[in-house]
């Protein structure tokens, strides 16, 4: 095996958002008066290199799943057997991000890196191994594991670039995951445990002391390394994880955007942001979750995130939520009229 090299990312065309920016003043409304819809507007076609952009018509979001051996310390609320019936339900199109996807445009697609289950190697062609270590005692992997998981992330990015997707998404599914996200969001910001730490799943007093205690634990373990991406996903995070990292990465050193999800996409996406400097000029915030974690992690990043609906799914369900909020940014530059082929009056200033 190999381990992917990953290299500083340029930002999207300057030029060509400023082109963007002489363009909205030339529509028939006052200047700023559609407000993030214009910036959004900009931002892809500097994406695109072009203006106006063209309409996003394939839009692709990939659902990372894997367990965590930290869950068997209950802190979730739930137990992993429902990781493997909800990866099952959304290849079957049933789950909550199915049913927002749709109506947004976007494809869904669950991967299995790590589920606790027996699988033969056919059936579950990017799986690195099953369930991953106790975070909060041993490593998440091993080395050979972190690079399949990688090349797995990088892979997928690849795949989907290469056959046309115009914008990427990661979803997160997994029994205990908010668990290693808020750790390494923690490690990262230089943030106090107690702070980053969430109801997760929705978990009670008892089992926030324990995932409070793992979260503390792990971040011991990492001590001293945090601008050091490859350890800290080797020892605390998990292969599904460091996959969604490298996916992110990758994709941004392809000049492909992407819509970021929750605090679980989010913990990966510092560690994106790491393996490939400037990475995040390339990422949208879909939403605010109701993670503390999340909002840390978003202001570390500098984005602002484009809804907030109290929702903590995860799956990629916020980021598809944000998504024909795109589709109306790239309306608005292709649709709408100028005021010279309206013959609309610019303004007293005219």
């Amino acid at each position: 095996m190999t381990r992917p090299n990953f290299s500083p990312v340029a930002a999207p065309d300057d030029a060509v958002a400023e082109q963007a920016r002489q363009f909205q003043l030339t529509l028939t409304k006052p200047p700023g008066s559609l407000g993030r819809l214009e910036d959004l507007g900009v931002w892809l076609s500097a994406c695109q290199g072009q203006v106006p952009p063209v309409p996003l018509e394939d839009i692709r979001l990939v659902v990372f799943a894997g367990d965590h051996g930290v869950a068997s310390g209950g802190v979730s609320a739930y137990p992993t057997d429902v990781s493997i019936q909800m990866f099952h339900n959304i290849n079957a199109g049933g789950a909550g991000v199915n049913a927002i996807a749709h109506t947004s445009g976007a494809s869904v697609v669950a991967v299995d890196l790590c589920l606790d289950r027996d699988a033969e190697p056919g059936e579950v062609p990017y799986r690195v191994r099953r369930s991953c270590g106790s975070i909060d005692r041993e490593d998440a992997m091993t080395e050979d594991e972190l690079t399949r998981s990688l090349e797995v992330g990088a892979q997928l990015a690849d795949e989907a670039i290469d056959s046309g997707a115009q914008l990427l998404i990661a979803g997160d599914l997994g029994i205990g995951n908010t668990t290693p996200a808020a750790a390494m969001i923690g490690n990262v910001t230089g943030t106090e445990p107690v702070v980053v730490v969430g109801r997760g799943s929705g978990i009670d007093d008892e089992g926030w002391k324990r995932k409070t205690a793992a979260i503390r634990d792990a971040m011991f373990r990492v001590r001293g390394v945090r601008n050091d991406p490859m350890t800290v996903l080797r020892r605390i995070s998990s292969p599904d994880l460091a996959a969604t990292a490298a996916f992110l990465a990758r994709a941004a050193e392809r000049r492909t955007p992407c819509v970021l999800d929750g605090v679980v996409v989010t913990s990966a996406a510092l560690l994106a942001d790491q393996l490939s400097p400037g990475a995040r000029a390339w990422w949208l915030a879909g939403h605010l979750s109701a993670e503390p974690a999340h909002a840390i992690a978003l202001r570390h990043l500098e984005l602002e995130p484009l809804v907030e609906y109290r929702m903590r799914l995860g799956e990629g369900s916020g980021a598809v939520t944000a998504v024909p909020m795109l589709h109306h940014a790239v309306a608005i530059m292709r649709d709408m009229a100028t005021f010279d082929s309206a013959e609309v009056s610019r303004g007293l200033d005219e």
